[in-house]
């Protein structure tokens, strides 16, 4: 065998690593594939899985210095950067109806009754966690996991590796659409937090009317049961509004890699 025709294996395998970078980092970062329960190892697979074939087809170039110098590094960079920024845009989707969830559990008076988060590994609240799981539906529903996956791989046509770098406009999109998640929030809570707080004030007025009437005893049930009542009957409204999000969150990743 001629030693011209042995491939370079160690050029070889820095290619790969280099196209695990940007999905990886994104899946890091996104929802569904940045839980916790998901296997470190698993995730790494799926990363080489979408990634080298994008960077084949990219024709991606290792710097002539070498990884460990300062082109390697910023190509390193850049990467990690992308793949980060798509990933937390969708994160945010999910976020919102976590957001949502919390406002309406504080209002119902459910603020003490958490539960520990599969996705995160952190404890939410019973409402956040319904809606965190509503969302994860929703996403899934929508093939919001493959969506990611072919706006990754569409990331390299527009970004290729070596000079992919977000511009000024897509991160003031990222910023923008941070503080639209706190609005989407409030308006996913705005179908039962209003009532509930409605129904406070309904109490409050009795509660004067009436001092001798303990409103823990009556308060905290006449609560729990407007909220239960009203999250039953709007669920759907509030699963309508968490799609849009979801949506308008892909619709931001797509411009992210864009450039």
């Amino acid at each position: 065998m001629d030693p011209a025709d042995i491939p370079n294996v160690e050029a070889m395998l820095q290619l790969w690593m280099l196209g695990m970078i940007r999905p990886g980092a994104a899946f890091l970062a996104a929802p569904v594939f940045g839980a916790a329960n998901v296997p470190v190892q698993l995730r790494l697979i799926v990363a080489l899985a979408v990634g080298v074939p994008a960077v084949a087809a990219s024709g991606l170039a290792l710097p002539a210095e070498g990884i460990v110098s300062l082109p390697g590094f910023l190509l390193i960079v850049g990467e990690v950067v992308i793949g980060l920024g798509i990933g937390f845009v969708l994160q945010m989707g999910l976020a919102a109806a976590l957001l949502g969830g919390e406002t309406i559990s504080n209002a119902m008076g459910l603020g003490f009754a958490s539960m520990i988060d599969p996705l995160s590994g952190t404890a939410s609240s019973a409402i956040g966690q319904f809606l965190s799981m509503l969302a994860t539906a929703l996403f899934l529903a929508a093939d919001g996991h493959l969506l990611l996956v072919g706006i990754i791989v569409d990331s390299y046509t527009a970004l290729p590796p070596g000079g992919a770098f977000p511009s000024f406009a897509a991160i003031g999109g990222i910023l923008r659409f941070a503080s639209l998640m706190f609005a989407a929030g409030l308006t996913i809570a705005l179908p039962v937090g209003f009532v509930l707080i409605l129904v406070q004030m309904i109490m409050g007025v009795i509660g004067r009317s009436a001092p001798a009437m303990n409103l823990f005893a009556v308060g905290l049930p006449a609560t729990l049961l407007a909220g239960v009542v009203l999250l039953a009957m709007a669920t759907p409204v509030m699963a309508e509004a968490i799609a849009r999000f979801l949506s308008d969150a892909l619709d931001m990743a797509r411009q992210i890699a864009a450039g």
